[in-house]
C-alpha cells in the first residue's frame, strides 16, 4: 500500500477527487490511503493564522514556519524518515520517470503551499524533494497533489482492469501514445485506417509506432533529442 499524507489548508478539495474514478478504486482495493491534514491546525496562534509580512518586504503573504514544522514533524513522530514533497513552480518538473520513482515508495508527505511562498527554513530543514507540473502559477498546491496522486494511482497492483494499457501510455515508452478509435468505423465522413481492421498484428504495432514517433516529432521533439 502507498500512503499519502497531504497537508493543505484546503482538506475539502480532496474530497470529490478521492472519491471518483482510479483514486477511488485504488483506495478501494486497498492499494492507496490518502490522509488529509490541516496544518492550520497546528497554528501556535490563537486565531489560526498561518500566513504573516515577508521580511524584507515586498508584495505577498508567506506561510509562517511553525505550522507547517508541527504538522511535519506529527506526521512524522514514530515513523522512519519518508520523502516530504513541496510542491512549487520552482521544482524539478514532473515526469513519468519520477512517478515511477515514487512508485516504489510506501509512504510520503506532500505540502501544498499558498500564498506567496512557504517560509525558507521549512524548505531547509524538511523538504526532500520538490517538485513543478509545468512552467506555470497556480494559487496553491492542491492541484499538483492531486495530478501526483493520480499518476502513482493508476500503476498501482490491481487498480487498472486492464494493466497493459498503462505500459502504452504517452512518456511510458519515452514518446507519446499513438492514435486510438473505436466503434463506429466510419464517423462524419471519416473511417478507420484500414491497417487496424486487418487482423495482421505486426502491421498494426508498425502502424502505431509510426504514427507514435510522427506525433512525438511534430508536438514535441525534444522528447526524441533526449532518446537520441
Amino acid at each position: 500500500m502507498t500512503k499519502f499524507h497531504v497537508l493543505t489548508l484546503f482538506p475539502a478539495m480532496f474530497h470529490n477527487f478521492l472519491s471518483e474514478s482510479i483514486p477511488f478504486i485504488a483506495q478501494e482495493k486497498n492499494e492507496m490511503e490518502v490522509s488529509l491534514v490541516d496544518f492550520r491546525e497546528f497554528s501556535e496562534n490563537k486565531h489560526k493564522q498561518v500566513d504573516d509580512y515577508q521580511y524584507g518586504g515586498g508584495a505577498g503573504m508567506v506561510i509562517k514556519p511553525e505550522p507547517l514544522a508541527n504538522a511535519i514533524e506529527y506526521v512524522l513522530e514514530s515513523r522512519a524518515s519518508i520523502p516530504v514533497i513541496y510542491f512549487t513552480p520552482q521544482g524539478r518538473l514532473l515526469n513519468q520517470k519520477i512517478v515511477h520513482e515514487y512508485l516504489q515508495c510506501p509512504e510520503m508527505i506532500m505540502i501544498c503551499g499558498h500564498y506567496k511562498e512557504i517560509d525558507h527554513r521549512i524548505r531547509e530543514r524538511y523538504i526532500t524533494d520538490e517538485l513543478s507540473i509545468g512552467d506555470y502559477v497556480l494559487s496553491g498546491g492542491e492541484l499538483p497533489a492531486m495530478v501526483f496522486i493520480d499518476a502513482i494511482a493508476r500503476l498501482l497492483d490491481g487498480v487498472l482492469n486492464d494493466e497493459e494499457s498503462a505500459l502504452t501510455d504517452s512518456h511510458e515508452t519515452g514518446i507519446l501514445g499513438y492514435p486510438c478509435y473505436t466503434r463506429p468505423y466510419e464517423f462524419m465522413d471519416m473511417k478507420v485506417p484500414d491497417v487496424l481492421i486487418s487482423g495482421h498484428h505486426k502491421n498494426i504495432e508498425q502502424w502505431r509506432k509510426e504514427k507514435a514517433l510522427e506525433l512525438t516529432k511534430r508536438v514535441r521533439p525534444e522528447m526524441l533529442d533526449v532518446r537520441g
